[in-house]
Formats: structure tokens, C-alpha cells, sequence
């Protein structure tokens, strides 16, 4: 009865084997079993179809008292495990509401948003970019709470990873320009900030809501240096005709008030980070990536 309750996606199935292995199946295996303890737990009753991303199952659920509401089950990691710390903090300014969590698991209850309306789907992706920035300046003037990832130590880490990576980037131009970003991040390194970061606004991740326009979900968040904020919105939604790389950069930049050359070395540590990914797994550097990096290189 408990294994029929939910059927799990096989795209959901997939990315977890891809990405996590065994314990991407184990959490696998688990959904059915943690949706029904926590729909009995938190008094919840199904109300639609499931949704998922990469990394979670979201189900639409109404609570005892008949308000809507989305029951979040996904695998805990040091990215998850900072969610609740974020939303908490955030208290729904800017940001999906908190409602009830689960430490152990990383399970979480959350309003309801509108998922079939994403940013995304903004026709004007200009506009979209000033709606990120305005959630990114009101989520980031909040300092960040105890007990998350700290920008200082994913700077060193990469920056420890340069020279052996550079080695593995067989394109001359493509290698001197993450060494300039590598450059770049080192000068901004010993200052990383202390804002609470939600890492991954890409318009996605932006959804309508009832009591604002709209409302920022999923964060990975960790303490730090707001230009380090910028990178998801340059490159989600792009498009080479238009190439506004450095509009987009300096339109987020006057919004949050921020140094534009502070934001410039930090969006090319995200460029450095990405190329870090990308070669860890012996993908090949992505293009657009590369792309962001030379327009904003010094």
C-alpha cells in the first residue's frame, strides 16, 4: 500500500543513479516510505500530480485546516542541508516560506507557489534579469546565519585545484582565461563577505505567487560575497544573438549597489567553479560559460 502511494519519476530516478550513485537508489527506494510517514506526520492529503527537479520529489498537498501547501522529500547533502537555515532567515521576504522541517532528512512543508508560471517563461528576458536582481538584493542584505557553507572556503578550494586543472585544458585561449579568472578570484579572495547567498537564482527558480509577484525557491545557500550571486541569471536564458552578457552584469551590479569590479572577479570564480565541474567529469568546457568569462574579463 505504502509503495503505491507515490510513484517515483524515472527522469527523478535516473539524475539520482547519475549523480549520486547508491545513495541517489537509496533515497530512491525511500520516497515512497517517507511520503507516507510524512503525510501521516504533518497531516497532509495529496492534492495533484508530483513535481520534480534533479534532486527532489514536491508534492502538492493541503494541510488539516485545508491550506495548500508542497511537501519537499529530497536526498540531504551540504547543499540541502542549508536550505531550512536560509528559509528560516528569509522568513518569505523574497523568498517560498518555510512551514515545517525535518533536520534529519531534509524533508520540508512549504507554501504553495505557482509552478506552472517560472520567470522563465517571462517574454522580456530583461525584464526577467531586474526581477532576479531585485529578489538577489533584498535575499542577500540579510547577514547569513551560523552553520553554512562559506564562500572563503569553496574560493580556496578551488583555487587549490588551478594548476593541475589547467594542465587538462588543451585550448591555449580557453586556459589563459580561467587562469585569468583564477587571477581574479585570488585578489577577492581573503574578503569573501558574510551575506546570506541563495547560489542558484536562475529564472526557474523564480515563481508567481499569491501574496507578491514573486517568490525565489530552492536555494543552496552559503555566507558570502553577493557578486558571487550573479552568474545563474547570465547564463540561464541566453542567447548569442543578442550577447548582453555585460548588460545583464551591469544591470544585477546597479540593482544590488555592488563593486562592479568586486562582482566581476567573483561571477569569474563561478565561471572557474563551472570549468572545475566540467573537467572533474571530463565533460568538455561549456561554450557559454567560456563566453561570459571573455566578456567580462578584465
Amino acid at each position: 500500500m505504502v509503495g503505491r502511494m507515490i510513484e517515483v519519476p524515472g527522469e527523478l530516478a535516473a539524475s539520482q543513479e547519475k549523480f549520486n550513485g547508491a545513495a541517489g537508489r537509496a533515497f530512491v527506494a525511500g520516497l515512497p516510505g517517507r511520503a507516507a510517514d510524512f503525510l501521516g506526520r504533518w497531516r497532509l492529503r495529496r492534492d495533484g500530480p508530483p513535481m520534480y527537479g534533479v534532486c527532489a520529489l514536491v508534492l502538492p498537498v493541503l494541510r488539516d485546516d485545508g491550506t495548500p501547501a508542497v511537501l519537499k522529500l529530497q536526498l540531504l547533502d551540504e547543499e540541502s542541508a542549508g536550505e531550512p537555515l536560509a528559509l528560516r532567515a528569509w522568513d518569505g521576504d523574497g523568498a517560498v516560506r518555510l512551514l515545517e522541517c525535518d533536520a534529519p532528512s531534509g524533508t520540508l512543508l512549504l507554501e504553495r507557489l505557482d509552478a506552472s508560471r517560472a520567470l522563465t517563461r517571462m517574454p522580456d528576458v530583461r525584464e526577467a534579469v531586474l526581477v532576479v536582481a531585485g529578489l538577489l538584493a533584498r535575499l542577500t542584505s540579510l547577514p547569513a546565519p551560523a552553520g553554512l557553507r562559506r564562500l572563503g572556503d569553496i574560493a580556496r578550494a578551488m583555487l587549490e585545484r588551478v594548476p593541475g586543472a589547467l594542465e587538462r585544458v588543451p585550448d591555449p585561449s580557453a586556459r589563459a582565461l580561467l587562469a585569468d579568472a583564477a587571477a581574479a578570484v585570488r585578489e577577492v579572495a581573503g574578503e569573501p563577505g558574510d551575506r546570506l547567498l541563495h547560489w542558484d537564482l536562475h529564472y526557474d527558480n523564480v515563481l508567481a505567487a499569491g501574496r507578491e509577484p514573486w517568490l525565489a525557491i530552492d536555494p543552496k545557500p552559503l555566507a558570502g560575497d553577493p557578486g558571487f550571486e550573479l552568474f545563474p541569471a547570465l547564463h540561464n536564458r541566453f542567447d548569442p544573438d543578442t550577447d548582453d552578457i555585460v548588460w545583464r552584469f551591469d544591470a544585477m551590479t546597479g540593482v544590488l549597489g555592488l563593486d562592479r569590479e568586486r562582482a566581476r572577479a567573483w561571477t569569474l570564480g563561478r565561471v572557474l567553479q563551472n570549468a572545475l565541474w566540467d573537467l572533474g567529469d571530463g565533460r568538455p568546457l561549456s561554450p557559454v560559460h567560456l563566453r561570459i568569462g571573455r566578456a567580462l574579463r578584465p
